[in-house]
């Protein structure tokens, strides 16, 4: 390296410590200059951030009050919904506090149960919807009051599906030698009525049966062994 050096005219040498003093510029500016810059800059914004995030966090507190209220006021809105909900602990338990409910709301208004089918419950977020298909006859006042009866009933209970056909029984089949009537029209409708629980409380693919022990295997409940 001395030697090409030596060779080298002053021009040249002058050349080649420019370049190299341009090279050692260039490698500063991009491992001290930039970072710097960059650093910098990032401590502007967070000045100008920091201020505005105070602001905010003291407009929250401000308002810690209004938020205690709101969360209250939820909590006693959903302690209400929870008393309008179905009981029970699983899906059939639900389910068959919701067919004592509808029974009862059709006796009353005189209409007949004719059957009734349980069917999939279905999540709603943090409920769980448990729907049952009821078959009921009755006259048109009586099935109208219990449709009535239903959409204002203490639980909260919901009519999804309603088909209705017609029946009618000539009064004057029934009674020949009276003068004749409007004849009396009865209905029949299928009726699919849901009502609510909590999600937490059900499962929506049925319950588990309880698993035995394996001393408790092939034992009946109740009864003992046979005498000899």
């Amino acid at each position: 390296m001395k030697r090409v050096w030596q060779r080298l005219s002053k021009r040249e040498r002058g050349l080649v410590v420019l370049t190299l003093v341009i090279f050692l510029l260039v490698l500063g500016r991009y491992f001290l200059v930039s970072p710097l810059m960059e650093r910098r800059e990032w401590v502007k914004n967070q000045l100008e951030i920091q201020p505005q995030l105070l602001e905010k966090n003291l407009r929250y507190t401000g308002q810690k009050a209004q938020m205690v209220a709101a969360l209250e006021k939820a909590r006693g809105e959903l302690k209400l919904l929870e008393s309008s909900l179905l009981s029970g602990d699983t899906p059939s338990v639900s389910a068959s506090d919701l067919q004592q409910a509808v029974q009862s709301l059709a006796g009353k208004e005189g209409t007949q149960v004719i059957s009734t089918r349980v069917l999939n419950p279905e999540p709603v977020g943090s409920f769980t919807k448990i729907p049952i298909q009821v078959e009921v006859s009755g006259q048109i006042d009586q099935v109208a009051n219990m449709i009535k009866g239903i959409e204002s009933a203490e639980k909260l209970l919901v009519i999804s599906e309603l088909n209705i056909r017609s029946l009618f029984i000539p009064a004057a089949a029934v009674r020949p030698q009276t003068t004749p009537q409007t004849p009396a029209q009865n209905l029949r409708a299928s009726l699919t009525i849901a009502g609510f629980t909590r999600t937490q409380a059900v499962s929506t693919k049925g319950e588990a049966a309880p698993t035995k022990s394996k001393s408790e295997e092939g034992k009946a409940p109740g009864k003992s062994a046979p005498r000899r």
